[in-house]
């Protein structure tokens, strides 16, 4: 007999809300996380709307709970700084992921879930049953794994997934700062020489700023500082607001190597969440909701195909393979068209042009990269 029903490697907001969504249903879960909480993540901290009916299905209440910042409108300006604002049909949240996934953890563990610090080493599926190996020696064995472990991890590597045999070139920078005049309903995306950097507030007060560059175009200078003031301040937009602020964080958080490409939805029989199964370009806005929407499927497709003791794996597999391309495949396609229109300057003052023109076409383009409400 198997330790657990369900092992969750990574306790981001995918494999979180799969531990509450399973807990709930009376699955034995244990949730595996290699760093403590709370703790500050490279993210956009911007949150769609789309979540909350599925979150009070659980009983989760973030707006209550949490009171995070509301946000109703876009602002996008390109490398010259022109722009052009637009209301967000479902609007969003602001919150930062240091207090989100602290919260949800620990409705997690009050919804009956295990959890325990450590790394996984390994994953063997033989006999129908998986047998996690720990970074402290220990074993663990499940009847379903689920791999939450985010946008780039060894385990990629002892899982030979075809994408971490290629170096991606993208760089994300984030940092938290006071700038009281920081419209609260705004969210902002501010191109640049080589990409883009988001503004929003966050339950705190504080901006959260998170931006994405080539590594190409980021090396070439000594140091964060040097880029901001050589390449970022290029933009106006980012000019006044960095020029202005007064940094929260002692140094900027930074992650290297982002990979964009397609990756396997299930790889050795374990259902991958997130970003584990699908990184969407930040410039969309919606990678914290579509991970967290790939919880829920995960763990619809589980329930309904183990019971009591019997999975039907074919099955499983199958279901959570086609509504995860059903709901994800077609968004994560349009938000690397995106990118490669809005880190081209000729193409990205184009598209402005063209949706100041139209502007029905900006509601468009939000509305293939976002989702509906979460039923």
């Amino acid at each position: 007999m198997a330790d657990f029903q369900v092992i969750i490697i990574g306790a981001g907001l995918a494999g979180l809300t799969a531990a509450i969504h399973l807990s709930r249903a009376g699955k034995e879960v244990l949730l595996i996380e290699k760093k403590a909480y709370p703790r500050h993540k490279v993210c956009g901290e911007y949150l769609s709307n789309e979540v909350l009916p599925y979150f009070n299905s659980l009983d989760i209440d973030l707006e209550k709970d949490l009171n995070p910042v509301r946000i109703k409108n876009l602002l996008y300006s390109t490398q010259n700084a022109k722009s052009i604002e637009t209301p967000l049909n479902l609007g969003g949240m602001g919150l930062s992921r240091y207090a989100l996934d602290c919260y949800l953890l620990s409705k997690a563990e009050e919804s009956g879930a295990k959890t325990i610090l450590d790394s996984v080493e390994n994953i063997n599926f033989k006999d129908d049953e998986f047998k996690v190996t720990l970074s402290s020696g220990k074993e663990l064995t499940a009847n379903i794994v689920l791999g939450a472990f985010g946008k780039r991890s060894n385990l990629d590597k002892s899982l030979k997934r075809d994408f971490i045999q290629e170096k991606s070139s993208w760089l994300a920078v984030k940092g938290h700062y006071e700038f009281p005049d920081f419209p609260e309903n705004l969210v902002a995306l501010h191109n640049f020489k080589g990409g883009y950097c988001g503004l929003s507030k966050t339950e705190t007060g504080v901006v959260n700023a998170c931006y994405m560059v080539s590594y190409k175009s980021f090396k070439k200078y000594k140091n964060t500082e040097d880029f901001k003031e050589q390449v970022l301040f290029q933009n106006n937009y980012l000019k006044d607001f960095f020029k202005n602020v007064q940094p929260v964080f002692e140094k900027d958080l930074s992650i290297a190597q982002i990979s964009f490409q397609e990756k396997s939805s299930i790889k050795n029989h374990i259902l991958m969440l997130g970003d584990a199964a699908g990184l969407i370009h930040p410039l969309c806005g919606n990678g914290m909701a579509m991970a967290i929407h790939s919880g829920k499927i995960a763990s619809e497709a589980i329930l309904n195909n183990f019971k009591g003791k019997n999975i039907d794996r074919e099955n499983l597999e199958n279901v959570y393979r086609e509504n995860w391309n059903a709901n994800f495949s077609k968004r994560l396609k349009t938000g690397r068209m995106l990118q490669t229109i809005l880190i081209n300057p000729i193409l990205a003052s184009t598209s402005q042009n063209l949706v100041k023109n139209f502007p029905y076409l900006l509601g468009k383009i939000i509305s293939k990269t976002h989702g509906k409400p979460i039923i």
